[in-house]
């Protein structure tokens, strides 16, 4: 027996997160310049980092010799006038990833459960795996959330239940009032990690103010992240906002120094960037219906996303992927999360999205 199978069985079972693959890798493998290729795989913001985030972030660089502020105590600060929570409220994470893996670590483990849904993000059962905790897979209705199907696969082991809303790769959103009854139904000792990546995406009408339900469900925990409509990805800084006694323990957990000083100085000055976000919003709603139009008059059936990404049918999607990634564009198969026929390709600029819309014209006729 080698000392790789000296560890847990729970870690050897872990199916490893694929993220999208990087502009120098297909520039490498295919030969290609890296100036001629578009990415869209990862549901990053086209419009790149905030302006005032970067400016922030190119401030602190003179003190990088210096550990960052483990307690995070500006960035905390704007949380809470933003939100109007306590410090005591919230958690800071490497990412909302980071975030996630705290939660788990913090309520779970060997002898205890997590439920989510059928096509729901990868780091839930990751997440759940590495403290040795088990998974309850629910399956998904119209690729998205059935929130009575998870109701009822609570058992007494159950610690955590994870919802994405909206929800990634799918796309698929859970309305407000819905959620709301769904969180009243879950016991008070079931953790219900609400993770909101997407949240500053959504259309006004279809808002919902989770961050209010913190007052009357001491076991919801909604999670964020700087890494999207923020276009702070490369920085890696998440946060949770949970009742004090749940963010205590989940700090009690955290990896000291988990977010680096140029993160949280970006993310301070980023969340208070209205222009930006509100150019960034408005981005992502014109190319939702630019990349929508371009699927309808191609005949490709696609799943009505919430988020800034659209999950499509493109039948042998590894040969699809493959023919796009000769055209140097990049989008992001999803057969990891049993969509073996579907692809996800992020919103980009205009011009980006009409060319990915060509390449797969092209790539489908071929």
């Amino acid at each position: 027996m080698g000392l790789a199978d000296r560890a847990p069985e729970y870690v050897r079972a872990i199916t490893p997160y694929q993220p999208g693959k990087p502009i120098s890798a297909l520039a490498r493998e295919m030969g290609l310049s890296e100036q001629g290729i578009i990415k869209l795989a990862s549901n990053e913001n086209p419009l790149g980092m905030s302006p005032r985030g970067r400016q922030a972030m190119l401030d602190a660089t003179a003190d990088v010799a210096r550990y960052p502020d483990g307690g995070g105590f500006a960035l905390k600060s704007a949380l809470c006038r933003r939100f109007g929570v306590q410090m005591s409220q919230i958690v800071l994470g490497n990412g909302s990833n980071d975030v996630l893996d705290i939660a788990a670590r913090a309520f779970l483990g060997p002898g205890r459960s997590a439920v989510y849904a059928q096509h729901a993000f990868a780091v839930y059962p990751i997440a759940t795996l590495t403290v040795g905790a088990r998974g309850i897979e629910v399956p998904a209705i119209a690729f998205g959330h059935d929130l009575d199907g998870m109701r009822a696969a609570i058992v007494p082991d159950t610690r955590i239940v994870f919802i994405a809303n909206p929800n990634n790769p799918t796309g698929t959103f859970v309305f407000g009032p819905a959620l709301e009854r769904f969180l009243a139904s879950v016991p008070d000792d079931v953790l219900v990690v609400l993770d909101e990546a997407y949240n500053e995406y959504l259309e006004p009408e279809v808002r919902y103010d989770s961050v209010a339900w913190l007052a009357r469900f001491p076991n919801l925990v909604i999670s964020r992240t700087f890494s999207k409509i923020y276009g702070l990805a490369g920085l890696r800084v998440g946060y949770a906002l949970a009742h004090p006694d749940v963010a205590d323990l989940m700090n009690r957990v955290r990896q000291p120094f988990n977010v680096g000083s140029l993160g949280l100085a970006a993310a301070e000055a980023a969340l208070a960037d209205d222009d930006f976000i509100r150019r960034s919003f408005e981005l992502n709603s014109l190319g939702m219906k630019q990349l929508v139009s371009g699927f309808e008059r191609l005949g490709i059936d696609y799943i009505p996303s919430y988020g800034n990404f659209v999950t499509f049918v493109a039948g042998d999607a590894p040969a699809v992927n493959d023919r796009l990634l000769r055209e140097g564009i990049i989008v992001r198969p999803i057969g990891g999360y049993g969509m073996p026929k579907h692809l996800r390709v992020s919103i980009g600029l205009e011009h980006e999205n009409a060319r990915f819309l060509a390449a797969l014209e092209r790539a489908l006729a071929t």
